[in-house]
């Protein structure tokens, strides 16, 4: 059987591409197996090659790290047109969205935080400043009061929907990432409360939701103190919120 046709028989809907790039990856024909059995037994493709395409840019992503998604895209877009000079990527996971506005904004301050150590030292491999710890903890003092941006793509599955996400997201990212809570909203507005002393007057806090939860979500924002507003693309929703 075909590597094309293993794949396909294990459920990859673009079995050739993915093929394509498990045999760029390999170093040999003994690791192409190995890399072939990974992927057969379900470990996402970003952790078998070991990167993630995200807005245009490779990105590092190890194993066990939430995998940047697209929709997340969004966010970058958002935070772009901005053109901050300090920027803050938190619950960065692989630091996939500080890394892509370091390379749109090379003259901007980019920082990163998390509170899972495996995803901090993913996300150092893709960017120069990281940071450990709960939130806007992790920061140093000196930035409180200073940060232009926070994209903070905090975790917004409530915890009982967890066990219907696909097998790959479930069983490989850490949950940490992936469990927003009772709602899907606790870290959220625990980020939204936090924000408004570490930005600069008018500076903005943005985060990614579902459509299901976005009025939800801009009423947290606007309950923190933001002049707040929803903003939607083809497939996913944004809040920010301008202090």
């Amino acid at each position: 059987m075909s590597i094309v046709e293993r794949l396909r028989a294990a459920g990859c809907v673009f079995a050739e591409e993915e093929a394509a790039l498990l045999e760029e990856a390999a170093t040999d024909g003994r690791h192409l197996e190995e890399l072939v059995g990974q992927r057969v037994d379900g470990l996402p493709l970003e952790h078998v090659v070991g990167w993630a395409m995200f807005c245009g840019q490779r990105v590092v992503v190890t194993r066990g790290v939430f995998v940047p998604r697209h929709r997340t895209e969004l966010l970058v877009d958002l935070a772009t047109e901005l053109a901050p000079a300090v920027v803050v990527d938190m619950c960065c996971g692989s630091g996939a969205v500080g890394a892509v506005l370091q390379h749109r904004l090379p003259d901007a301050t980019v920082y990163a935080a998390d509170i899972d150590p495996v995803a901090v030292e993913c996300a150092r491999k893709n960017l120069a400043t990281v940071f450990e710890g709960d939130l806007f903890d992790a920061l140093p003092a000196h930035l409180k009061g200073h940060v232009d941006v926070v994209v903070a793509n905090v975790p917004y599955v409530p915890t009982g929907d967890i066990r219907f996400m696909p097998a790959e997201a479930r069983d490989h990212e850490a949950r940490v990432a992936l469990d927003g809570g009772a709602d899907g909203l606790e870290v959220l507005r625990r980020a939204a409360t936090q924000a408004a002393a570490w930005l600069r007057p008018g500076g903005h806090l943005m985060s990614e939701t579902s459509e299901r939860q976005a009025p939800a979500a801009l009423a947290a924002f606007t309950a923190a103190g933001f002049d707040a507003k929803l903003v939607t693309s083809d497939d996913t929703t944004a809040v920010v919120g301008r202090a």
